[in-house]
């Protein structure tokens, strides 16, 4: 009678020191030590993508300068710098406005007129009393005017590096900006665009008419 009794007892005992050690099997490897338990989830570190750039503008491409109520200076610009760079390496002469010397207001004069801008003939001077000053940010921009020495010198600015004149040592040149010029400057001026015709057909080069007699410029 006891052993019935304690029959159900044991077999209850004996099945859950089974499920123990089922579960202790699963949980650790034959030594003893934890199992490492692999799963399928993947963490995803984001993709660092880095910063876009672009390639600066053509300088071909670029837009030509323009001022307000003035037409495309563009092709204006690459003619008169055409006239320019055709008078380099010419003489100095005074009260001359070429084709083979000047003197610095006459090479200033002729370059103008050669690109269809009628102004005066004068001194450096007189440009200097008829011609408004530019902007501030463009006094340094290829066409402008610049004066030197008390108003007695007068050249074409290239860029902010450097300027064509008429020197006496050298005749027509490029110069650049050395201490010795930018020491002299007195100021900028424009040439009057607004006299050159809007109708490309109706620019025509000037005869170098119109020619008064100047006074001496101090060129170098």
């Amino acid at each position: 009678m006891i052993v019935r009794k304690l029959f159900p007892r044991l077999f209850v005992a004996c099945f859950a020191l089974a499920l123990a050690g089922s579960a202790a099997a699963q949980s650790n490897d034959f030594d003893g030590r934890p199992r490492v338990v692999l799963t399928n989830k993947v963490t995803v570190k984001p993709i660092e993508k880095a910063p876009i750039t672009y390639p600066p503008t053509r300088i071909e491409n670029r837009a030509p300068a323009k001022s307000a109520g003035e037409p495309s200076l563009g092709r204006f610009n690459t003619e008169l710098l055409t006239a320019i760079e055709s008078h380099l390496g010419a003489s100095y002469h005074y009260d001359r406005t070429g084709p083979e010397s000047f003197d610095c207001s006459g090479f200033v004069w002729r370059a103008y007129q050669d690109v269809g801008v009628n102004f005066q003939r004068g001194p450096a001077r007189s440009y200097w009393a008829a011609f408004a000053p530019p902007p501030k940010e463009e006094e340094f921009k290829f066409g402008t005017l610049v004066f030197f020495s008390g108003l007695t010198h007068v050249g074409i600015v290239a860029d902010e590096k450097g300027f064509y004149h008429s020197a006496r040592h050298g005749g027509v040149v490029y110069s650049p900006f050395n201490d010795y010029w930018l020491s002299r400057i007195d100021g900028f001026r424009r040439a009057p665009l607004e006299s050159l015709p809007s109708n490309e057909k109706a620019r025509v080069k000037k005869p170098a008419t119109n020619v008064q007699n100047v006074e001496d410029e101090d060129g170098p």
